[in-house]
């Protein structure tokens, strides 16, 4: 019986324990705080340049990002080459871009395009085993190149496809509409 009575006791002092009773009034809300600074957007940033390699600069093209654009020693910037154009289904234009650098086998010899960074600049260059100077301008005028910047953690150890600009913008959060054009003289 006794058994019983504690059962019974701790059921009943169990189910007074959940019980709800009214709800209290409200409570008083706090003070706002301070607003702060706004942070600085570390998203990567996608900007396409157009140059043209000559005689005259060295058959380089030097690019110094815009200071709308904050690059740091850790990010990552990665270069694209327009390589050619094609079409979809609907006629619509579509770009091939490749990750650089890029070598073609000419007539002449070896010709690669590639490049170099600092978070200051970014530095495009003919490099070859042949006098750039019997280049037609097909290979050096008008060329197009796509400059992602990556912040670290997009580009270190990540298992981005960094080869696929598609990718890369889609990781960035970046559209196409999005993507700064810049001509250089």
């Amino acid at each position: 019986m006794k058994k019983a009575t504690l059962i019974l006791g701790a059921l009943l002092t169990l189910f007074f324990i959940s019980c709800e009773g009214p709800q209290g009034p409200p409570g008083y809300d706090g003070f706002d705080g301070v607003d702060g600074q706004d942070g600085i957007n570390i998203l990567g940033k996608v900007i396409d340049i157009e140059g043209d390699f000559t005689a005259q600069n060295g058959y380089s093209i030097f690019f110094e990002f815009p200071q709308s654009i904050e690059v740091f020693e850790t990010d990552v910037v990665l270069v694209y080459l327009l390589w050619e154009q094609t079409t979809d289904g609907n006629g619509d234009p579509v770009d091939i871009w490749r990750l650089m650098p890029q070598t073609r086998i000419l007539n002449q010899g070896l010709l690669q395009y590639n490049y170099d960074y600092t978070f200051f600049d970014v530095s495009l260059f003919l490099e070859a085993d042949f006098d750039l100077a019997t280049l037609p301008t097909g290979d050096t005028d008008n060329q197009i190149f796509r400059i992602a910047v990556l912040p670290a953690e997009f580009g270190i150890g990540s298992k981005l496809d960094k080869s696929n600009i598609n990718s890369v913008m889609q990781a960035l959060g970046v559209q196409e509409n999005e993507v700064q054009k810049i001509k250089l003289d």
